[in-house]
């Protein structure tokens, strides 16, 4: 099964203070062991370098070198992909949009779920909910699975 990940699965699994530091490690942690592949979309990756040294976001933001070192050690995987929009990138995003009202927050995530669409990958690890209301989608919740 291919899957991605979503920047507050990154940002979880950097942030030691939050109590769901351990289950986002633990999802890295096996996703990095492989051998299945893992995509880390490109909006994905900078947003994990963005709000992890925010000094507005955390109370110890990470040091820029330090985030790059925890991206890196993750994208220089054989099994981790990190590709771009392809040629025709645009006409599949209007169709994972469908007429739906985009805007705000909503952008960023149907920027990824195209780019999912667009690379054949089915299922995102994440703790947005938002991603339910695209099709050809799954949203996995870690957090909700590791209490059940």
């Amino acid at each position: 099964m291919t899957v991605t990940v979503d920047a507050n699965v990154l940002l979880y699994a950097s942030d030691g203070h939050s109590p769901r530091h351990r289950t986002a490690r633990d999802l890295l942690e096996r996703l990095a062991a492989g051998p299945s592949l893992v995509y880390v979309f490109w909006p994905v990756a900078m947003a994990y370098l963005r709000i992890s040294t925010h000094p507005s976001v955390f109370a110890n933001p990470l040091d820029p070198d330090v985030a790059r070192v925890n991206l890196g050690s993750l994208l220089d995987r054989a099994h981790v992909r990190c590709p771009g929009e392809r040629s025709g990138f645009w006409s599949v995003y209007q169709d994972t949009v469908d007429g739906d009202v985009i805007r705000g927050n909503l952008v960023t995530d149907a920027h990824i779920a195209a780019l999912m669409r667009q690379h054949g990958v089915g299922t995102i690890w994440t703790a947005d909910r938002d991603f339910r209301r695209f099709t050809d989608v799954t949203a996995r919740d870690p957090y909700v699975e590791a209490s059940s």
